[in-house]
């Protein structure tokens, strides 16, 4: 199982179609806020994939969620932007609460800064901003019972 991972596009429609031309094997896509409208163009045109959403401090009258759960291929996943748990100004809250929702993992935007830790067994993972100059994005894939996770950096 392949998701890709993205966070504060603010408007990069050409930076998420390079994501997705590059990783169209993935299963699963997640969009951790603050974008302008850019995955409704890309869910026309990668319909088979499962799509996970949440609103970010910049996505102003969202019908979005803040935070949402999902599971795939035996493991939880908790989606939030950030900004609800102040992650600017660590991690603790953002930590507290994906394990109190039972997550193996959490993905979050916000601070624009990639990372990806571990801390007692959860996987704390952002994907960067996947938009202007440095654009990254977060690749995770599960096999066996094992979740391998990257940062991949946006070429060009």
């Amino acid at each position: 199982m392949k998701i890709i991972v993205v966070s504060d596009t603010h408007g990069s429609r050409d930076a998420l179609k390079r994501v997705m031309e590059l990783n169209s094997n993935a299963d699963v896509v997640v969009h951790c806020g603050d974008s302008r409208g850019e995955m409704e163009e890309i869910k026309m045109r990668y319909p088979d994939k499962k799509y996970y959403e949440v609103a970010g401090n910049c996505d102003f009258g969202s019908p979005l969620p803040l935070t949402l759960t999902f599971e795939c291929d035996g493991f939880k996943y908790m989606v939030t932007h950030g900004h609800a748990y102040n992650v600017k100004f660590g991690l603790g809250k953002l930590y507290y609460a994906a394990k109190e929702a039972g997550a193996d993992a959490v993905f979050f935007g916000h601070t624009h800064s990639a990372c990806d830790d571990e801390v007692e067994g959860l996987r704390l993972i952002n994907p960067g901003a996947c938009g202007g100059i440095g654009a990254t994005f977060a690749v995770v894939e599960t096999k066996n019972g094992q979740m391998l996770t990257n940062i991949a950096h946006l070429k060009g």
